[in-house]
């Protein structure tokens, strides 16, 4: 240094550098969250990003935030993030800094690939089993088995435990969709089953022994007769009883009482009872109900029709809990005098 006086003198200056805290990069991982499963919560304070002691931290989302020390994270005991990253800045007790990265990685639910819903009759029992690769099992039964048994109809679930994280799902054991009689139709001694519902194939039957796939019955006795229809759950079948009503191909009203009259009063404790009476060519001629007694003694308005074939439909509904609409439809000879 030169004084005003000309002189000079040598100072030394000695330039101490504190060094910045070592720190290593990590990852941390945490279980998905059951209301958002992308995210995961995370304790920044269990990160191991240096071996150095005493040093003081700050959290930040970015290494911007990191770098200009905005926006620091206060919440970094229960951090909840997606999969991303979060920076650590380090300080040791002369106030240096050096900033760590961290990996945070979200673990997703693991759900068996084997646990579906099933469906069974509501009559029988089944077996659900959640698979094997699973730490622990709990169900919603109690059970802490890899399956469980003799389960009903019903909706259950399972805590599935992967990587310390327990995954919930639910199964649904459904009960199998009931089979209806949606529409029968006899003509003569034939009867046909139309069915709705349950799973196809159906399959038929009289007596509930010996099934077939048709549901067409022919040469079928007069009165009543049972009917059964299974799917393909084979479940306890579906029946219903109908009648064949007793058929006349004639009539002679001619006052001697014997086939004087078309007589269906028989069916007359039937749903909705009605008959309609056609001619040839299709025009209606008359319609059988209550107030007819279900009675027709071949006449039109009171006039007496000529001697020729005439076709009829009886319509009623079953008594059971689908009130199965049943259609009737057969021929009959009128043989008038004049």
């Amino acid at each position: 240094k030169i004084t005003s006086q000309n002189c000079s003198a040598v100072a030394k200056i000695t330039l101490n550098f504190y060094p910045s805290p070592v720190v290593n990069d990590a990852t941390i991982t945490s279980c998905f969250l059951p209301t958002n499963q992308s995210s995961g919560t995370f304790d920044l304070t269990a990160v191991n990003v240096t071996t150095q002691a005493p040093v003081t931290k700050k959290y930040y989302a970015t290494l911007t935030d990191a770098l200009n020390e905005t926006n620091e994270l206060f919440n970094f005991v229960a951090y909840t993030s997606t999969n991303g990253f979060a920076y650590i800045k380090v300080f040791n007790a002369n106030g240096c800094a050096s900033i760590a990265k961290v990996t945070l990685i979200v673990t997703p639910p693991t759900k068996s690939s084997v646990l579906v819903d099933k469906t069974i009759c509501v009559e029988n029992r089944t077996t659900l089993d959640a698979g094997t690769g699973f730490t622990s099992y709990t169900w919603s039964t109690g059970a802490t088995t890899q399956s469980i048994q003799n389960v009903a109809v019903g909706s259950y679930w399972v805590d599935l435990e992967t990587n310390g994280c327990i995954t919930r799902q639910t199964v649904h054991v459904n009960k199998a969709p009931e089979i209806i009689f949606s529409e029968i139709i006899i003509k003569n001694n034939t009867v046909t089953l139309n069915v709705a519902g349950g799973k196809p194939s159906y399959q038929y039957s009289l007596d509930g022994i010996t099934w077939q796939n048709s549901n067409v019955f022919t040469n079928l006795p007069r009165g009543q007769n049972t009917f059964y229809v299974k799917d393909f759950y084979d479940c306890t079948p579906n029946k219903i009883e109908i009648t064949v009503p007793n058929l006349v191909n004639a009539i002679t009203p001619n006052g001697d009482n014997t086939n004087d009259v078309v007589d269906y009063s028989a069916l007359s404790y039937k749903k909705n009872l009605k008959l309609e009476i056609f001619d040839r060519y299709g025009n209606k001629i008359s319609v059988l109900d209550r107030n007819s007694g279900y009675k027709w003694n071949g006449t039109l308005q009171g006039k007496k029709l000529p001697t020729a074939t005439y076709w009829y439909t009886i319509k009623w509904n079953e008594p059971n809990q689908e009130s199965t609409p049943v259609q009737y439809s057969g021929w009959i000879l009128l043989k008038n005098r004049n």
